[in-house]
This record gives structure tokens, sequence and C-alpha cells, in this order.
């Protein structure tokens, strides 16, 4: 599934190396937006394995998250658009996209959550 950034909105649309430095910006005690941590539970079904195509494997399953934090629960649901590749004899993600299924994000809170 492709989309064009200047055509389409895009809640997160990161390369690797800054999602992995937010990632470790969040764990941080100064990270007040997230400390204490969020309860979460990530969730993926219906798993569907497409075409091989340059020596990756196109992989489309439905998730969700659920984000627990003081007396709120939130939901995040959508379908997950994966490339994956043997690399040295283990399982990488070579692309992942995740495409929310909401009517709002108004309710939300905080969307780091599902990367």
């Amino acid at each position: 599934m492709a989309a064009d950034p200047a055509q389409s909105l895009f809640v997160v649309s990161d390369p690797k190396f800054r999602i992995v430095s937010r990632a470790k910006r969040l764990m941080k005690k100064t990270a007040h937006a997230e400390y204490p941590h969020s309860k979460t539970r990530h969730l993926t079904s219906n798993i569907r394995l497409g075409a091989i195509e340059g020596g990756e494997r196109r992989v489309r399953a439905n998730f969700v998250v659920y984000r627990s934090k003081g007396d709120k629960t939130v939901q995040y649901m959508g379908e997950a658009h994966y490339r994956l590749a043997v690399v040295d004899g283990a399982l990488r993600i070579r692309h992942k996209r995740l495409v929310l299924d909401l009517n709002t994000l108004a309710d939300q809170g905080r969307l780091t959550i599902i990367l």
C-alpha cells in the first residue's frame, strides 16, 4: 500500500532512526507524558501472507492496541502492512505501515504507543 505524503494524511511518517530515538526518549523518566508508563496490550490477528517480491514477503494483519493510563483506556485498531525478509538467518521487518481504522483521533491521546 503506497501513499504520497503530499496527498494523504500521515500521523507519523518517519525513518527508522527517528522512531528509535523517539522510543528511547519516551523510556526515560524525564519524558513526563509517559511516566509512569502506560499499560498496553498489542493484539495481532487475521495474518495474511502475500506475494514474495525481491526476496521480501508481503504480510497484512489486523491489529488492536489497548492503552491504559490513569482511569482512561483507549483503543487503536487498524490494518498492518509489513514486508519481511530473512537476514542472517533471522526474520526481520523491512517495512511497516499501520493504517488506523478510526473515525477521529480526538479522544485517543498519545499515538506513540502504536509504534
